[in-house]
């Protein structure tokens, strides 16, 4: 390069997934090369199942309409809008003005940034969960922002430690990042959790916002923290279609919040983008009617999926939570292997990749991560191969 780099890429990594998938694409080219099937990869959260027929038929439909190919609206068609609101209302209970207290996002992945730059200047305060997803903390030092890591362990339910965040020094703190149900732990939110986030919010000062894309995974009762009542004074939520509708790489979110924060956002978001494609807004529009049938079935599934993961950490000796939510199985391990070489011994040995704890934080260096997003007979194969280097 004849440049240096900005001085904020040195604050970050590529990410962990990124740099394991090149390295599970050369295993499979050797593989490959030497007639041996590939790796099985259950590692990554995303979806293997088909998104509702209705929305497959809507982008196809209009796909093919003249009109729909240039730019759209910045803050979404206000079909999409109203379609966000009313998913809100009957499975939240939350009311939401569609015109002025949501907007769409491609993905909430892109929400986290967003909403960094918008309310962080640099030596601002963040408080982040370890363990919790990675991109809360490269965000946050993309701006230059102060990290402060709180503590989730598993003796606590995975939950915050409220006498140990009030014993912090919160001067300059503005931002709380929380994920529940919990990635990568699975633990699922509770009203009064969300009660107890709102109130020490409200009385530090800080934004809270709550990362919700799993709360219809594994879980009967989808909660939201904006069911809380005052709690959009002081508290932003982000949701998305990917995985309650297996629409991931579709790249379609939301954030909800007070106008007055979606104002802030939209300022941000209007100089990053250019609309999100609309017969893809259609398409979400058709997912989100989808009736609780539709979360039944895709449950049921998982729930299948979840009996052979929970084989795989028996084989491994690891403890988990059967009750937990979300797209993973989380367990601790109790050999002699870290997680790290645990994984690579698996990966190497069986051709199977589990994502090792460390990379979700300190406090998720003892566990392991299994991915539900492959069918159960893939799921099997990959606990006999494991089974076989495993003893």
């Amino acid at each position: 390069m004849i440049i240096e780099p900005a001085k904020r890429t040195l604050t970050v990594k590529e990410y962990y997934f990124s740099i394991k998938n090149k390295e599970i694409a050369r295993l499979n080219a050797q593989r490959a090369a030497q007639g041996m099937d590939p790796v099985i990869n259950l590692g990554i959260g995303s979806p293997d199942g088909t998104p509702p027929r209705e929305a497959l038929k809507a982008v196809a439909d209009n796909a093919m309409k003249d009109g729909v190919h240039g730019y759209q609206s910045y803050i979404g068609i206000p079909e999409l809008r109203e379609g966000f609101a009313a998913w809100y209302k009957r499975y939240y209970g939350v009311t939401l003005d569609p015109t002025s207290e949501i907007q769409p996002l491609t993905g909430s992945k892109e929400g986290i940034l967003l909403i960094s730059l918008t309310f962080l200047n640099p030596g601002d305060g963040v408080l982040i969960p370890d363990p919790g997803y990675p991109t809360y903390t490269s965000a946050s030092n993309m701006v230059d922002a102060r990290i402060l890591k709180y503590d989730l362990l598993e003796e606590n339910g995975w939950y915050p430690d409220f006498d140990a965040l009030e014993k912090m020094d919160l001067k300059g703190v503005k931002l709380m990042w929380t994920n529940y149900p919990g990635m990568p732990t699975g633990a699922k939110a509770t009203p009064q959790l969300y009660e107890r986030l709102v109130d020490f919010g409200r009385r530090h000062g800080i934004l809270i916002i709550n990362d919700n894309p799993y709360s219809f995974i594994r879980n009967e009762k989808p909660l939201s923290i904006l069911a809380v009542p005052g709690s959009k004074e002081g508290c932003l939520e982000m949701n998305s279609l990917s995985k309650a509708h297996n629409m991931a790489g579709w790249r379609l979110g939301m954030v909800a919040g007070d106008a007055a924060y979606i104002k802030e956002i939209l300022k941000v978001k209007s100089q990053m983008d250019s609309g999100i494609f609309r017969p893809l807004q259609l398409a979400a529009v058709e997912a989100l009617q989808a009736g609780p049938d539709w979360f039944e079935a895709l449950n049921a599934e998982y729930h299948r999926r979840e009996q052979v993961a929970f084989r795989i950490m028996d084989v491994l000796g690891a403890t988990y939570d059967s009750h937990a939510a979300g797209l993973f199985v989380w367990g601790r391990l109790h050999g002699d292997l870290t997680p790290e070489q645990l994984s690579d011994k698996l990966l190497y040995q069986a051709g199977v990749f589990i994502t090792p704890g460390f990379i979700f934080g300190k406090n998720g260096e003892k566990y392991i991560r299994i991915s539900l997003c492959a069918p159960v007979p893939v799921l099997e194969r990959a606990l006999e191969k494991i089974s076989v280097v495993w003893k």
